[in-house]
Formats: structure tokens, C-alpha cells, sequence
């Protein structure tokens, strides 16, 4: 990986209008949410925005999403969430045209890998897709292979909808392998079962990887078993969104903790104490 932990340049954090385009269910209490926002000029892959979703007064905090496309000509972002509280129940409602606030671009997102890289592994758990499809544009710009492993419970319109996504970045040889909890459509297992599979078709030169912290830590652990730097995206969960109220913090191997918020939510797989 790059040798500065963060050296993508970061745009000014602000607070932005953003306007709905679409808010379209793609599974069960998973939504695609398109926005048209300037806060995309900004965006880097990895990072993610808060969210204020009008409708109740009384709830002050905003909700933190990650996005996996933004679209720089049109000021169009794309972000799939799952509907899992009140405020994201709130979200789902929202309709074409309806507005409000997003205060962006948040955190550090992921690093190119060094020079000489080849191809990279991406490997996303459930909701923890949208990180991953940014860092498969990112490395599509930098004209860097990479095949990806997806593991989602079971066949719904939402592996048709990430496969969707990514068929805007991959090239030709892109090798994608989903994994379900059931079996219901690709291989019987988990996220890390597929990474596995193509680790074994592949050679490899980096890993970026989202989703559930236990699949992070297998992940973490296949990429140190087969000597491969890799980054991960942290889902936890973050209150105030700038690093005050201390909800969101990540365990180092060194000791300490870090703010998922600012110092992440993309962190060196080896830094984390899992």
C-alpha cells in the first residue's frame, strides 16, 4: 500500500444541499438511493457522508452512509443502504425531488496501491458493498485488475443490483464470485469462502475488503496468511460522525483506540486489533 497512510487529498468538509433522484428498494431492507448533490465534487472513494432526513425534529444526529458511485459531471451520487432503524425508515420514504442536507465528504477513504500493482481482491459482506464498488472505480481509473468476492444471506435482487454496479468499472478478466448463507445462488459459504476461491485461480498484489467485523478479521487474516498488505472499511457505529462522542472507536494492534470517523473509516488491515 502507499507509504503515507492518507495521501488522497481530502475536499473541504461542508454542508451541502442534495436533492433525491430516485430511492428504489433493490432487496428486502435494502434500498439504492441516488442523489444530486455538489458534495460529489469532493468525494473520495471510501469516504461517506451524513445524512439529515427531515421528518422528526427530535432526532438531531444524522446518518452516516457510504456511497458507491458518484457521478462528477452530473453532481449524481449513488448509495445503497440498509433500512434498519428510524431514521433510515425515514429515508426510505423519501421521494424524486424531496431535499435536505448532507454534511461531506467524511473520514479517509482508500489508498492506490504502490506502484507496479497489477491486480487487486475485493472482497464485500452484505451492506458493506458500496465501499467496495468505489474502490473498484478507483482502481479502474488507474487502469489496476482486480476480481471480486461477494457474500450476501441468500438470492436477492440485491446481488443483481451489486453486479450491476460493478459491471460499470470491470474489465474484460474481471472474475466475480458470490457466496450465499444458503446456497441459493453461487457458492455455499461466506465472503471470505469466495475470497478464498479466488485466491487459490489468482495471483494478487493488495486486498480492500467491507462488511461485518468477523468477516473483516478472516479476511485480515487469508491476506497476512498469503503476505498481502489489505485494507478494510470499518462498519461501526458512528453518533456524532466528527470524532466527539467516542461510539465509533477501533481497537489498535498498538494499543490505543482510533476514531472510525476521522482517522477511518478505511484503516490498514494490520493496525486493527480484532
Amino acid at each position: 500500500m502507499s507509504a503515507e497512510k492518507h495521501d488522497m487529498p481530502r475536499g473541504n468538509v461542508g454542508i451541502h444541499d442534495f436533492a433525491v433522484i430516485s430511492n428504489e428498494v433493490v432487496a428486502p431492507g435494502i434500498n439504492r438511493l441516488e442523489i444530486s448533490s455538489h458534495v460529489s465534487w469532493g468525494l473520495q472513494p471510501g469516504q461517506f457522508m451524513n445524512f439529515e432526513v427531515p421528518g422528526d425534529k427530535t432526532h438531531i444526529l444524522r446518518i452516516p452512509l457510504s456511497f458507491s458511485s458518484s457521478d462528477l459531471v452530473n453532481s449524481h451520487v449513488v448509495i445503497y443502504y440498509a433500512v434498519v432503524g428510524e431514521g433510515t425508515e425515514r429515508l426510505s420514504k423519501m421521494q424524486p425531488g424531496d431535499v435536505s442536507t448532507v454534511v461531506g465528504p467524511c473520514g479517509n477513504g482508500w489508498r492506490l496501491p504502490e506502484k507496479g500493482c497489477k491486480r487487486a481482491l475485493l472482497v464485500a459482506g452484505g451492506i458493506g458493498f458500496p465501499p467496495v464498488a468505489a474502490a473498484a472505480g478507483m482502481l479502474a481509473r488507474a487502469h489496476i485488475g482486480f476480481d471480486v468476492a461477494i457474500g450476501v444471506r441468500n438470492i436477492t435482487g440485491l446481488v443483481q443490483s451489486q453486479i450491476e454496479e460493478l459491471r460499470k468499472f470491470e474489465r474484460i478478466d474481471t472474475d466475480i464470485v458470490v457466496a450465499t448463507d444458503d446456497g441459493s445462488i453461487g457458492i455455499h459459504g461466506f465472503a471470505s469462502h469466495a475470497a478464498e476461491q479466488l485466491l487459490e485461480k489468482h495471483t494478487y498484489d493488495c486486498v480492500y475488503a467491507c462488511g461485518p467485523q468477523v468477516m473483516l478479521a478472516s479476511i485480515a487474516r487469508l491476506s497476512e496468511d498469503h503476505g498481502l498488505p489489505c485494507q478494510v472499511s470499518m462498519e461501526s457505529m458512528m453518533g456524532c460522525g466528527f470524532g466527539a462522542c467516542g461510539a465509533c472507536n477501533i481497537p489498535l494492534k498498538a494499543g490505543g483506540y482510533a476514531s472510525c470517523c476521522m482517522d477511518g473509516p478505511v484503516f490498514d488491515a494490520e493496525e486493527v486489533a480484532w
